[in-house]
């Protein structure tokens, strides 16, 4: 077992492991560090988290105690997490559960609440981090793609403006609008470390999530442009598998790398994108929402195509007041495409 320690970076080529970044939030980074992280004998994962995530209990919690947001470095963490016997499945089990009742508890995750008190205790969210890493026998790194506070701000194409994640992730009923352009307020920087593993990347993945607010969320810091630009590492875009009402209605797949090229100022070498054909009864369910698969349009030699369809069925967890994805990727299907790229440029 690796004990990830937050203030010590491994080194490049110290162990002739590649060094593989991913970059996004929430369930997309989940699925994806379930998948990479059978392949650490071969790679060292860093996971890269967007720090503006303002909905559900992390907005709640944001609120009440002035931290960073901790929702989606808790997910990455989970996913890193050891799992070999019954006390590591548990201490997981743990970060992973959601109060359904009680009052002021219903809809917090417990993961939340032990991030925040870890940031009371040691007195900074990276020792939080650190701390948690720790518990959960991670190997691996999340990092905060910043550790200033800051909130979306999205302009649409008709003209509003709406300030916070939460807001843009779920737009009013009947707001058909798409986003035309997305910044920060305040402004903020890259963390350091977050920097240093994109310039020390050998791959770079961007997705998946939702487009805006969890991967163009990362790239309207200050200096993960220029990051991504200057890294010698390959960038892979894993096309989300649905549009966003409120985000990316009607884009397919040529549109989705037209955004993130915008924001990145980097044409990605890879993109992979989803063939199979997703149920019938959850396209359905979609449609009621505006919201259909990403249309494959995008004729080019950086294009992997195939089925990375999950075909288990999502449950939402109780006391859940968010609106999940019922549609994911294929954690191993996703992670063996991207090792075979990785071998391939290699």
């Amino acid at each position: 077992m690796v004990v990830v320690r937050y203030s010590t970076l491994m080194q490049h080529g110290s162990n002739d492991k590649k060094n593989v970044v991913i970059v996004g939030g929430g369930t997309g980074t989940h699925t994806l560090l379930r998948g990479l992280k059978q392949y650490q004998k071969q790679i060292s994962l860093r996971a890269i988290v967007t720090m503006a995530d303002a909905g559900g209990s992390t907005g709640r919690l944001r609120d009440e105690f002035g931290y960073l947001p901790v929702g989606d470095v808790r997910m990455a963490l989970v996913a890193l997490a050891s799992n070999e016997d019954e006390h590591e499945a548990l201490v997981r089990q743990l970060f992973l559960h959601r109060f359904d009742k009680g009052d002021g508890l219903s809809g917090h995750n417990i993961g939340n609440l032990l991030l925040v008190a870890l940031t009371d205790i040691l007195g900074s969210e990276e020792a939080a981090i650190s701390a948690a890493s720790r518990v959960l026998r991670v190997e691996g790194e999340v990092l905060p793609v910043t550790t200033e506070s800051v909130h979306l701000v999205a302009r649409y194409t008709n003209g509003t403006q709406v300030v916070g994640e939460h807001i843009i992730d779920e737009p009013a009923a009947g707001e058909d609008a798409t986003i035309e352009t997305l910044s920060l307020t305040p402004a903020a920087a890259i963390h350091p470390r977050a920097e240093a593993a994109i310039l020390d990347a050998d791959m770079v993945i961007l997705g998946p999530g939702d487009l805006y607010t969890s991967v163009v969320a990362n790239c309207v810091v200050d200096g993960v442009a220029d990051a991504l630009r200057h890294s010698n590492g390959k960038v892979v875009f894993v096309t989300n598998l649905m549009t966003k009402r409120g985000q990316t209605s009607g884009m397919g797949t040529r549109e989705h790398v037209e955004v993130l090229s915008k924001y990145t100022s980097r044409q990605p070498d890879h993109v992979l994108v989803n063939t199979g054909v997703i149920d019938e009864d959850l396209l359905g369910r979609y449609a009621k929402e505006k919201e259909f698969p990403v249309a494959h349009n995008l004729d080019d030699s950086r294009v992997v195509a195939d089925d990375f369809l999950a075909r288990d069925t999502i449950v939402t967890e109780k006391g859940d007041t968010l609106r999940r994805s019922l549609v994911r990727h294929d954690t191993r299907k996703v992670a063996r495409v991207l090792m075979d790229i990785l071998k391939a440029d290699g």
